[in-house]
């Protein structure tokens, strides 16, 4: 299926109003000073409204606004007001140094504000920034967008000599605002690969263990990533020498520098790949001149036999520009990055190991992702038959998280079905179940499940992990019952799930069903000498290439036994307790099916299940015998059906 995409708009602009700033930070990339003769040159109040106006035309409605310190432009406060009179969303980027009443009032406007906080105390934040009283000014700043009810968020920013106050840095971040976050882990070159800036940088970059720390791998992300775009996993295999064309072509955003230099990235500063808005318009740049970027620079033998055939591309952030600004040209590898990549890889393996378990139920494989670590006793014994190594090619994914989503009504969607202990709602292409306790209904739910459209992705919140850190879990979607979710599953799949017991006799796979009290477990257990017992509460039927199959599952009833093995289905009985001993074919359709229909397990949602099971019980009707099996409980039974298999398999 096509994926839909967003028309080529520039919806998001990003800008640079100086690179002067009143701070001289260590790890500064753009730095210049704040009395720098580069002053002259930056656009003015009016040459910024012109560019705002033009690209507001063609769509654009978000803004980043940053520097160097973007309020040592003596425009500021114009070009800001402008900017965010407008309604538009916008981000600021600041050191906070020089905020005022007049701007913190401005800065109430609704945005996103990044203070950065480079140390926890002025010893520390000012070695950083080598400006004496910067972290006092800083401080001024955060009281004054306090006093003046202006949201914001601490950017605290870490790097090597700052790294051993990151936790107070937080604490004091914490205290500052109820929004921090943590700033980029690595640091670039400089724009101008200035040789003296570049060792300062290296000097203050962080080791790979400390960038894996800040900014782990998200195993269980990509494992969701893949498994919403499998079908585009050819597409991304080709290969393609531009290295900027993915950007230009599928990025709607867009970079200014102080300068007017329009380019698809901020961090292009080659000016080969920046189109001049003192001498053209907004609508030429973007639809002719950033177009062409994307075909200029290619990346030859150099990129070929490095970061174009690198294993490690999934763990690692390295991007031409970024090549451009350590070593002047877009092909080359950084070591820096093929190390944290390195480290990223060893940190995947370790969270795999502790995190990610793989069980194959049904030919499918279910691999469920934890953000807490599995203990051994996390499941009951009965799954471990059902544990492999490694997935198969059919996988649906279960994600744990331990803490609730912020969800309003808004959020949810229409609900489609309510009965205690689930409310399910559906909102676009997701489906939301929430649990409801029975006189709690109104309390906040104790867990939330959030499932994609076909079901095959599972974000599970917990309110705590005290809900599966205690007693072993019975279930690995956390519901009375996996089959609730896995009927949904094996529909898509020709497959139905079955409340029957299931059994392999030689080497025929066979299925007992009948109503509650029925006795599949008093079946199976009078079987149980003859062969394999696959389980006696749920079984799974499925259409292969050479007709249906039977398959285990670990949801038992009475019998704990259970087994992951498969056959093909030869028989399916209908159960009648009897004072004889006997198996009576039956060949009458309409009685077959009123017989089987009650022996379906349902999911909770079942408006559009229901079509692609009467298409599979059509199938599966006319193509496996059935059978009505009296038994009484002498055993005499056994011999029958060993008869009865023996000439099955012999036919």
């Amino acid at each position: 299926m096509e994926k839909k995409r967003i028309p080529r708009l520039p919806l998001e602009g990003s800008i640079d109003l100086t690179y002067r700033c009143n701070n001289t930070c260590r790890h500064c990339w753009l730095w210049l000073d704040e009395n720098s003769s580069e002053k002259k040159r930056e656009l003015s109040f009016a040459q910024w409204k012109r560019i705002f106006d033009e690209a507001r035309q063609l769509g654009t409605r978000e803004w980043v606004i940053s520097g160097g310190e973007p309020m040592l432009h003596p425009d500021f406060t114009e070009i800001f007001d402008d900017l965010t009179g407008r309604g538009l969303t916008y981000t600021l980027n600041t050191n906070g140094t020089l905020i005022t009443p007049e701007i913190a009032t401005l800065m109430k406007r609704k945005g996103s504000k990044m203070i950065a906080l480079y140390g926890a105390d002025a010893a520390v934040h000012d070695h950083i920034t080598r400006e004496a009283g910067s972290f006092e000014k800083a401080m001024n700043g955060f009281a004054l967008l306090r006093e003046s009810g202006a949201g914001f968020t601490v950017q605290v920013v870490p790097m090597k000599d700052s790294y051993h106050q990151l936790d107070e840095m937080i604490r004091l971040a914490r205290t500052l605002s109820p929004s921090y976050r943590i700033g980029t882990s690595w640091l670039f070159h400089s724009a101008c690969r200035s040789e003296s800036m570049n060792r300062v940088i290296d000097e203050q970059r962080l080791t790979p263990e400390q960038v894996t720390a800040l900014d782990p791998p998200n195993p269980g992300y990509v494992s969701k990533h893949k498994l919403l775009n499998a079908d585009h996993r050819e597409h991304a295999a080709v290969k393609d020498d531009r290295l900027l064309h993915q950007c230009v072509s599928t990025r709607n955003s867009f970079h200014i520098d102080p300068y007017g230099g329009l380019a698809n990235c901020i961090f292009i500063k080659d000016p080969a790949l920046r189109y001049n808005l003192l001498d053209g318009t907004f609508r030429e740049g973007w639809e002719s001149f950033i177009p062409d970027i994307g075909e200029k620079v290619t990346g030859g033998k150099e990129y070929e036999e490095n970061c174009g055939s690198c294993e490690k591309k999934e763990y690692c952030n390295w991007c031409p520009v970024y090549s451009w600004l350590e070593h002047g040209r877009y092909s080359a590898p950084l070591q820096y990055l093929c190390d944290i990549s390195d480290e990223k890889m060893n940190y995947k393996k370790e969270w795999e190991r502790t995190h990610r378990r793989y069980y194959q139920i049904g030919g499918v494989t279910i691999q469920v992702d934890s953000d807490i670590p599995f203990r051994d006793n996390s499941y009951l014994p009965k799954f471990d038959q059902f544990r492999v190594a490694e997935p198969g090619d059919d996988i649906i994914l279960i994600r744990y998280h331990f803490d609730m989503p912020g969800l309003t009504s808004d959020d949810t969607g229409d609900e489609v079905y309510k009965k205690i202990p689930w409310a399910v709602y559906r909102k676009n292409r997701s489906w939301l179940y929430r649990e409801i306790l029975e006189g709690l209904e109104d309390k906040p739910p104790r867990r939330i499940v959030i499932f994609n459209d076909d079901h095959t992705l599972a974000e599970i919140y917990l309110e705590s992990p005290d809900l599966i850190s205690g007693s072993p879990q019975h279930a690995l979607s956390l519901f009375p019952s996996d089959q609730l979710l896995l009927s949904r599953i094996f529909a898509d799949r020709d497959a139905l799930t079955l409340h029957s017991s299931g059994m392999i006799i030689n080497g025929a796979g066979l299925v007992f069903t009948g109503q509650s009290g029925a006795g599949k477990s008093t079946i199976s257990t009078l079987l149980e000498r003859e062969g394999e017992l696959l389980c006696d509460e749920y079984i799974i039927v499925r259409k292969r290439e050479n007709g249906f199959r039977v398959y285990g599952t670990w949801s038992h009833g009475d019998i704990e036994t259970v087994s992951s093995s498969d056959a093909p289905l030869k028989a399916l009985f209908f159960l009648e307790k009897s004072a004889v001993n006997e198996i009576v074919q039956l060949k009458d359709t309409p009685e077959i099916i009123s017989r089987i229909l009650p022996r379906i397990m349902q999911p909770l949602v079942t408006s559009d299940w229901w079509e692609k099971t009467l298409g599979i019980l059509d199938n599966f009707v006319r193509e496996v015998p059935f059978f009505i099996i009296r038994f009484d409980k002498s055993g005499e039974i056994g011999a029958i059906v060993r008869d009865f298999t023996e000439k099955m398999t012999n036919k």
